[in-house]
């Protein structure tokens, strides 16, 4: 057991988290064959097979299962060795791994990275876009400092910091302008056309218009708010998409935008980080900057 590097655990927790050696290779930017020695040299360390290997998949032993916990722990461990030391520089500088979710990334980044880049001219920023539930399980393990997302999450390890609250609206066809706008219990009659599952934005858009999650959707799921616009456009029902969204997606299309009734439906955008982080203090200094971009992007719809 002397001489595990942090290389080894490293290509092997990259297997493991992939379930296949050569994109656990591509990801380490590494040769498949260099990643393969590695981690045979590291099951041989520990005295078993880590891995079981077919021509299809690759899937973790007993003992893998057990050690490649234990390994993610270290990996965390050191990648914060590495934040502390960046805590007694000022301001935010090095690697920052920014996690964003699909219905904030293309409306928010084009501004926030030209304002992080003048607020910290020394971060070299690394976006990660994806979902949720992707974003909390990749920061748990490490794997990004911080992400923002739809709050609440409801994580007692995460630290969360609301930056901004954005409208829903409503779109619809462009030859429905003149109707009046439908209360959000009746969308379900107008055919809502929703996200596809995993997308938190769903479950609010859901969850405004008093639907059961699990309604039936006939195959009309968009992976993108911009797909849905489109097939709005193309008279296939209606959605609700956040007001960040509208210059963007909307012009291109064939639809009309309305706003609802009564109180306005709406999300808060936060910032999220492990209690844990040694970068709290810098990550509240990029929050702010954060919520400086979000304030921009939502008063030009105003």
């Amino acid at each position: 057991m002397n001489n595990i590097t942090l290389r080894q655990l490293r290509y092997f927790e990259a297997v493991a988290r992939l379930g296949h050696f050569g994109q656990a290779a591509e990801a380490c930017a590494v040769s498949q064959p260099a990643l393969s020695v590695q981690v045979k040299d590291l099951e041989e360390n520990f005295g078993g097979p880590l891995l079981e290997r077919t021509t299809r998949q690759v899937r973790l032993t007993s003992l893998g299962e057990d050690v490649v916990v234990r390994i993610r722990d270290i990996l965390r461990g050191v990648d914060e060795l590495g934040d502390i030391a960046r805590v007694a520089q000022s301001g935010l500088s090095g690697r920052l791994r920014l996690g964003v979710i699909p219905t904030i990334a293309p409306y928010l980044l084009p501004t926030l990275l030209r304002d992080l880049k003048g607020a910290f001219p020394q971060m070299v920023l690394m976006v990660r876009e994806t979902m949720t539930a992707n974003l909390i399980a990749e920061l748990h393990a490490g794997r990004i400092d911080t992400a923002i997302v739809a709050l609440p999450v409801s994580e007692p390890s995460f630290a969360e910091v609301p930056l901004w609250s954005e409208d829903f609206v409503l779109v619809r066809p462009e030859s429905e302008a003149e109707a009046p706008v439908p209360a959000p219990e009746q969308l379900e009659r107008e055919r809502l056309l929703l996200l596809e599952e995993g997308h938190c934005f769903r479950d609010q858009a859901l969850s405004f218009c008093a639907l059961p999650t699990a309604q039936p959707h006939e195959g009309l799921d968009g992976s993108s708010l911009s797909t849905l616009v489109q097939m709005v456009g193309a008279g296939l029902g209606v959605t609700v998409i956040p007001e960040m969204a509208v210059p963007v997606d909307t012009p291109s299309a064939a639809v009309n935008v309305a706003r609802f009734s009564g109180a306005q439906p709406a999300r808060t955008i936060g910032l999220i980080w492990r209690n844990s982080s040694p970068l709290a203090t810098q990550l509240e200094d990029l929050a702010k900057v954060v919520r400086l971009s979000g304030d921009s992007v939502t008063s030009r719809l105003r």
